[in-house]
């Protein structure tokens, strides 16, 4: 068992199931988010809540502090009072499309934020620092699967950028502060409590009420879906593998991925490319009503297709992503209406 973790955006989709899987194994927890209104806070609470539930039945290990990581001066007196040894920064301005709406959100989350954070691990000599990246850094890559030895210099958006940043970000303090830092680059992540913005939330809600879809770039799209109890496997297992150098690095063939300090870089994927309008099918079947379909242009800022080359990741936790999308969908779907009341 370890003392008071830091999960920020702990009431985020992948923060909250992070936070339910370890205080259900009787982790001591810390959750930290700022409740921000880019979508639903009502969601936000009710995952909160869910984090309460279960820390009663397990000692009232889990504390959530609302703050926001671009507030220093709070963000180290959090730090102070508790002993953080593991940091997991799950905080951020999400979204791609928002980005190109709203740039200043971005540079405060998740380049302000995320340097007060790396700041805070230094000060108080955290163990380790696991952080998200995404899948949005391959950018206008066209070589697939996408491979963590891939060059990542060509960002689509504002948002993919700033991940780029915090990667480098983290490599930087690993280098001169010898803090060990885990970078992951998430795959579509879905089901159940999961964001509002994203496909499979838009979709399931406008079938439900009888309103049409979205589709964009004529349905030829492909993501890489994966679901979330596979990404939280692999997190909860980094807990005990904190990233190590590379004793093969080479200065002069650097491998993108890894360094000669401890840091490292992992994709996080199903490993199994689904088509747009094959998700949308499977979607229309569990919840047993079909579509209508409105068909547009790609928007700027987005990518036709993802697919992740997961051998790094599954070599060093020894795991891999094995949620049938069919299963997933189904769970989430499951959810959305006892959730909705539908």
């Amino acid at each position: 068992m370890r003392e008071n973790i830091l999960i920020t955006g702990a009431a985020g989709f992948i923060g909250f199931h992070l936070a339910k899987r370890l205080l259900t194994n009787n982790h001591h927890i810390v959750g930290f988010d700022n409740l921000n209104s880019y979508y639903d806070v009502n969601l936000k609470e009710a995952r909160l809540n869910e984090l309460y539930k279960i820390s009663e039945t397990k000692n009232n290990k889990f504390k959530f502090i609302k703050g926001d990581l671009s507030n220093k001066k709070f963000l180290f007196e959090t730090f102070q009072k508790y002993n953080f040894k593991i940091i997991i920064n799950f905080a951020a301005q999400a979204g791609v499309r928002y980005s190109l709406k709203n740039p200043d959100s971005y540079v405060k989350s998740n380049l302000v934020g995320f340097g007060n954070l790396l700041e805070a691990c230094r000060e108080f000599r955290v163990d380790q620092l696991i952080y998200a990246s995404s899948s949005s850094v391959y950018g206008g890559n066209t070589k697939t699967p996408f491979s963590e030895q891939d060059n990542v210099d060509h960002p689509l958006s504002l948002y993919a950028a700033t991940k780029k940043s915090n990667e480098l970000m983290a490599h930087t303090y690993s280098h001169l502060y010898g803090l060990p830092c885990t970078g992951l680059r998430f795959f579509t992540v879905y089901g159940p409590w999961g964001r509002p913005d994203m496909a499979p939330m838009i979709f399931t809600k406008s079938i439900l009420e009888n309103k049409p879809i979205k589709i964009f770039n004529h349905g030829f799209m492909s993501r890489d879906f994966t679901y979330i109890d596979d990404v939280i496997t692999i997190v909860e297992k980094l807990l005990e593998k904190p990233a190590e150098s590379n004793k093969n690095f080479s200065r002069s063939s650097p491998d993108p991925s890894s360094s000669w300090n401890a840091y490292r870089i992992f994709n996080v994927g199903n490993n199994n490319v689904i088509k747009l309008m094959e998700f949308i099918n499977i979607l229309e079947d569990e919840i047993g009503k079909k579509a209508e379909k409105l068909f547009y242009e790609m928007q700027p800022g987005d990518v036709q297709y993802t697919s992740a080359d997961t051998r790094e990741i599954e070599k060093w936790v020894n795991f891999r992503p094995n949620t049938p999308i069919r299963l997933g969908v189904k769970k989430f779907i499951k959810w959305y209406l006892d959730f909705y009341n539908y």
